[in-house]
């Protein structure tokens, strides 16, 4: 049976996970606008959310690949009709991925001084940096597991359920959020950049419940773990061993971001947190069709149907492009009140409108470099995603993000680099796509 990739099944997958991908952004930018609106020590608590964030979603996304290599693995066997014969998979993913992050936890926790330090973080900025973070860090191995269960869903073609999870926890984060770091006079006391911390980690478990219970209600994935290891664990492993590789580049250039903007001074951090935060949910958005191809992309590649698989790329491509046009106008028409959504400080917001443009006009390049990015994780090929990443940090961000902050550009030289580096990321996946693809139609 031909798979279908009509703009209404595409949406049925696309809206679903772009709601479920803004949840992550949401829970750093519910953090963001709290904490820039309190009364005591607001700039440098903003700072702090800014590089505990960077450095918690860097673990994140390291660890959270095995969300694309499960769904990959998934897709390709439901394309071929072979579901049946990864059953012991999923769980012993699972399990290898949450003791991973128990151990991250474990050696984490007891040197976050040092971490934050080689962030450029001191004074009241680090102080605040390790008590937000030794709070956080406990929520990882539940976004983790949440992040592993995505992944089967999505290889089951649903992303229907993760859209749930997403939205109760963001739901609950902003809740939680306003409770705990402003409080409730007579009952519960201002936590401030604790409560911050406390309303994420709440809000991580409670994900994490509500997809255990729907995985086992509502599919047919065991979660007892079986021995001997499944025959796809070598493949599984070797794509998040790419991936992670990968995402060690991509978060290198999240590092000397941060880096650079905290050394720049707590005001230039602050501003780029917001302006950072604002990126990730326009990109998350964009994100939504970016699952729809990783979803469709892995099971067309296993029906062998590249025809309409460079059909929908074509089509991903047009939609992005549109949703990326969508968002550049609406982030145009209230330019002006965005920054004050997060701060009052009027040196943040100086430094912010300095470079908020920059970060508009990106939306629709990201467009472009997700949704390939997405389909290319949905056919496995994570070793040319894992390359690529690594020669445009390696040859594009660093060295443009060197040579404008030498012309003192500051935050303006940050973003130069990441439209750049974005640039780099795209062109190449296009590239590949259609001489490996077009060719196989044609033949």
């Amino acid at each position: 049976m031909k798979t279908n990739i009509s703009f209404k099944h595409i949406n049925k997958l696309a809206i679903p996970a772009l709601i479920a991908g803004i949840a992550e952004p949401l829970l750093s930018i519910t953090d963001t606008a709290i904490i820039g609106n309190i009364e005591q020590n607001a700039t440098e608590s903003l700072a702090a959310v800014g590089i505990v964030g960077a450095f918690i979603s860097m673990l994140v996304w390291v660890f959270g690949q095995i969300r694309s290599a499960i769904s990959s693995i998934i897709s390709q066997y439901v394309g071929a009709n072979k579901l049946d014969e990864i059953n012991t998979l999923p769980a012993q993913a699972i399990a290898i991925v949450v003791l991973c992050s128990l151990l991250i936890l474990a050696i984490s926790y007891p040197f976050a001084a040092e971490i934050f330090q080689f962030y450029n973080a001191s004074g009241p900025v680090l102080e605040a940096c390790i008590i937000y973070f030794k709070i956080r860090i406990f929520g990882f191995p539940f976004s983790l597991f949440v992040f592993s269960v995505f992944g089967i869903f999505r290889g089951l073609q649903n992303t229907f359920y993760p859209m749930i999870i997403a939205i109760a926890g963001a739901l609950l984060n902003i809740v939680l959020d306003i409770v705990f770091v402003y409080g409730i006079e007579g009952f519960i006391p201002a936590m401030n950049i604790e409560g911050a911390a406390y309303a994420s980690v709440i809000a991580q478990i409670t994900m994490a419940i509500i997809a255990l219970f729907l995985l086992m209600k509502k599919t047919s994935i065991s979660l007892k773990i079986r021995f001997p290891f499944h025959a796809e664990i070598p493949n599984l492993t070797g794509m998040i061993g790419n991936l992670f590789i990968r995402t060690i580049a991509l978060n290198t250039a999240l590092y000397f971001a941060t880096a650079f903007a905290t050394d720049y001074g707590k005001e230039y951090i602050a501003a780029y947190t917001i302006g950072l935060n604002l990126w990730l949910l326009g990109a998350f958005m964009i994100d939504g069709y970016a699952s729809a191809g990783n979803i469709l992309a892995g099971k067309l590649l296993g029906a062998r149907e590249y025809k309409t698989l460079i059909a929908l790329s074509n089509k991903l491509l047009k939609y992005g492009l549109f949703l990326g046009a969508i968002i550049v106008g609406i982030s145009f028409l209230f330019y002006n009140y965005i920054g004050q959504v997060f701060t009052k400080d009027p040196l943040v917001l100086e430094q912010f409108y300095h470079v908020f443009w920059i970060v508009i006009l990106t939306q629709p390049i990201n467009a472009v470099t997700f949704i390939f990015d997405g389909m290319f994780k949905g056919m496995g090929e994570m070793k040319y995603l894992r390359n690529v990443l690594i020669l445009s940090t390696g040859v594009v961000f660093i060295p443009t993000l060197f040579l404008f902050d030498w012309l003192d550009y500051k935050l303006v030289a940050i973003w130069i680099a990441f439209t750049l580096w974005i640039l780099a990321r795209g062109i190449p996946l296009i590239i590949k796509f259609r001489s490996k693809f077009i060719p196989l139609v044609n033949s």
